[in-house]
């Protein structure tokens, strides 16, 4: 334990020398504002333009593309989809030679008398449908512009020092927002106030032809506006009793952190089959892609419920108090993402508070994506030799990792175990004070501040031990790093359990789990037969070790028939729950490749899904940490 708590130091201390070594380097005043206009009249095809003016001087320079974008955790910066950089001065082209190592750096040299340069390029918006900021963006009727797509910036000077002043011209009769602070607008080209690189980047701009803008907060400081681009005016529609439970979710949050550390905040929404769909937090705003009718469709509609009370906790745990690790000096600088159970972990965890306390979802919803949750980490074999805090050191890889053995090999885990972890914290807090604090306190202080404008406060693994023995004195050290570096530790069950409830299961559907599998087309049968398939019978997932598994079932494998039936997700579960009336196999017809295989698959559990169940022997501190805080 002491040596990993040293780990801990000397990665801070590491942080803090680059820090200074970057303040060092960056010590230089720039040498004048960037101006930066982008032209996206033609999103639709699929490719913008942009257009620099970099004030410069003689001799050598380096031009950066960024390469960590903040809030994706990985070296993800779309350079792939960089095309046409030429720069010139006073009509002159000057040549470019890109870092051998360093393959986002441009070398160039500035000829005497030359003060500015003019830098045209392209960006490619033909990303696959994956790849957070990188990927696809645009369809015939919207976009979001991620200006950090756009842009080169000079070497040598801090991102909080460089001046950039961006324009954007839209195709015609396109509506926009954003939270960056605009000076003037004509027609489909807006001007936007200078800003500092780091504010440009940390502030996209949605625009669509079919728009939708929604006070959230009529008349309060600050404001809270959606701005919503669908691919269809009808996917546009909002009941008002939704609309009441966004309004809520400002409420909610205001009653948990007691601050707001922006000057207004804009749920940046795009509705669309045709786009990459995640979701990435903003100081000030939140880039929110999700499927076309998740306004309009029910299940839909409780499959993306979570997705901004997640991103808008970030504007407090990830923008406000951000780990030491990936506050790098600019965006060439590799982060450290060990904190990423904090970062993403308690984010996910009062994300999911957040949607229950504003009734996103009603108080059973929440119960059933909880027992979800702990149910799939429960059964991931992959916690027996990987542990959660690997999943957060390994994140820049582990974010591209496929479905395919992902209970194996272990995701991005520090979102799940990490929201378990914390649920863990809160009910300790709780039972320790018996009942007179939460992790809404430590939330309270840990968060706290000044508020009103962005602002920046970095922490450390000993930071958050202080701040929550700051709300209750306790080993937490000790607590905290059992459940991050022990391989299968039982958090998950207990966290459930000292909630006052328990995981069972029956042959019930669990809803949450439900409406995923209908959104993603899908069908898990993990915690029984041990699979997940498509809805036509393609092996996606095959629980290692799991009943599938010993009968020589592995992704990419096609079940085309069923004991003798042809493949359906009925036919499946049909045979599942026959099973357990005999000593009988499941026999299953697949296909490998040109390969056709008989499989005898033997399960006699029937169907289980999970559910929560209430332990009467124990508080129920769950329903008090689902239930709101302010009316």
């Amino acid at each position: 334990m002491k040596r990993l708590n040293g780990r801990a130091t000397a990665i801070s201390l590491f942080a803090a020398i680059l820090l200074l070594g970057g303040s060092a380097l960056l010590a230089q005043t720039p040498p004048g504002p960037i101006r930066l206009e982008v032209d996206a009249t033609r999103a639709p095809q699929k490719i913008v333009h942009a257009h620099l003016q970099i004030p410069v001087r003689p001799g050598p320079l380096v031009l950066y593309y960024p390469e960590w974008i903040p809030g994706e955790h990985m070296p993800d910066g779309p350079i792939i989809n960089l095309a046409g950089p030429m720069i010139t001065a006073d009509g002159k082209t000057i040549p470019w030679r890109r870092d051998l190592v360093d393959m986002f750096s441009y070398h160039l040299d500035v000829p005497a008398g030359v003060t500015s340069l003019d830098v045209n390029l392209d960006f490619l918006l033909s990303a696959p449908a994956s790849g957070y900021s990188s990927g696809a963006s645009a369809t015939a009727y919207l976009d979001l512009v991620s200006w950090n797509q756009v842009l080169l910036y000079p070497q040598g000077y801090s991102p909080s020092d460089i001046t950039f002043v961006p324009s954007l011209h839209l195709p015609a009769g396109w509506k926009f927002g954003t939270a960056l602070p605009i000076a003037k607008q004509d027609g489909d080209t807006i001007d936007f106030s200078p800003v500092s690189l780091n504010t440009l980047v940390d502030s996209p701009v949605i625009a669509g032809l079919y728009f939708r803008k929604i006070d959230l907060t009529p008349g309060e400081t600050p404001p809270h506006e959606m701005d919503i681009a669908a691919d269809s005016p009808a996917d546009l529609a909002m009941t008002p009793d939704m609309q009441l439970h966004f309004h809520q979710l400002v409420v909610q949050s205001g009653a948990l952190f007691h601050v707001r550390h922006y000057r207004d905040y804009h749920f940046l929404v795009t509705l669309s089959d045709q786009v990459a769909h995640f979701g990435l937090e903003h100081h000030e705003s939140s880039d929110d892609r999700t499927n076309a009718h998740a306004l309009t469709d029910e299940a839909q509609r409780i499959y993306f419920a979570d997705l901004l009370p997640h991103e808008f906790v970030h504007s407090w745990n990830g923008k406000y108090r951000r780990p030491a690790g990936l506050a790098t000096p600019d965006y060439q600088q590799p982060m450290r993402d060990d904190l990423l159970w904090v970062y993403e972990g308690l984010t996910e965890y009062l994300g999911e508070v957040l949607t229950a306390r504003s009734e996103l979802w009603n108080l059973q919803q929440s119960r059933e994506a909880l027992a979800r949750v702990a149910a799939m980490i429960i059964h991931h074999p992959g916690r027996e030799w990987r542990s959660l805090q690997d999943t957060a050191d390994a994140a820049p890889f582990l974010y591209n990792g496929g479905p395919d053995w992902r209970n194996w090999r272990r995701s991005t885990d520090f979102y799940e175990e990490g929201e378990l972890l914390w649920l863990d914290v809160d009910t300790t807090i709780r039972r320790l004070t018996n009942d007179r604090k939460s992790i809404d306190d430590f939330c309270r202080t840990f968060h706290g501040g000044p508020g009103g404008k962005p602002a920046l406060k970095t922490y450390t693994f000993d930071d958050i031990v202080a701040g929550l023995n700051g709300v209750v004195p306790y080993d937490w050290a000790s607590f905290l790093r059992t459940r991050l570096d022990s391989f299968a530790p039982n958090t998950p069950a207990e966290a459930v359990e000292n909630s006052g409830w328990k995981i069972v299961y029956n042959d019930q559907p669990n809803e949450n789990e439900q409406v995923i599998d209908a959104v993603r087309h899908r069908v898990t049968r993990m915690n029984s037969i041990g699979l997940a398939l498509s809805m036509e019978g393609d092996v996606i997932d095959v629980l290692y070790h799991g009943p599938a598994f010993k009968a020589g079932l592995g992704p990419g494998m096609r079940i085309t028939a069923i004991n003798g039936m042809r493949f359906s997700p009925t036919t499946l579960d049909d045979a599942i729950t026959a099973a357990q009336a005999t000593t009988a196999p499941i026999q299953l017809i697949v296909a490998n490749g040109t390969q056709i295989e008989t499989h005898a698959v033997d399960y006699h559990g029937g169907l289980q899904f999970p559910h929560l169940d209430r332990d009467a022997s124990k508080p129920d501190y769950l329903d008090e940490i689902f239930h709101p805080l302010a009316p």
